[in-house]
């Protein structure tokens, strides 16, 4: 061999640490792109992760403004049935006392008209007692 190839391609071991030594820098390029691969997945999962966290936040945030409206809405809807409720019963107590005074009123009526038919009955019986005086007095002068 020429000292000229010999310094074009070296020796056979030259040649190997050189080829070894560009699988270590081949090596070591891939071990830094797999961990810079690494750690932009690691910073992507945590973005993903803060932002589901987030997101997690805000759905429970909605749920429970949710919750309080359904919350304060059943609540109106009890007041309100509460406060009918409350008007019912007014309205069937005043009922109740219109239908007493009703009664009381019927049998004030009722004592009444009783009252008017007895002296109807009484007027009724006198003036037939003074018809039949006068139906004996025809009589007797006869």
């Amino acid at each position: 061999m020429s000292p000229e190839k010999d310094e074009d391609t070296g020796t056979p071991v030259d040649q190997a640490e050189r080829d070894l030594q560009q699988a270590a820098d081949s090596a070591k390029a891939a071990e830094q792109r797999a961990t810079a691969e690494i750690r932009a997945l690691e910073a992507d999962l945590e973005k993903e992760r803060l932002r589901a966290a987030e997101e997690l936040k805000e759905l429970q945030a909605k749920h429970d403004e949710e919750l309080e409206r359904e919350r304060k809405a059943k609540e109106r809807a009890i007041a309100a049935a509460e406060s009918r409720l409350a008007e019912i019963e007014a309205q069937a107590e005043a009922a109740e006392r219109r239908v007493g005074d009703a009664e009381a009123k019927a049998a004030e009526v009722q004592a009444t008209i009783a009252d008017a038919d007895a002296r109807a009955r009484e007027s009724a019986a006198a003036w037939l007692r003074g018809q039949v005086e006068a139906i004996r007095r025809e009589a007797g002068r006869r």
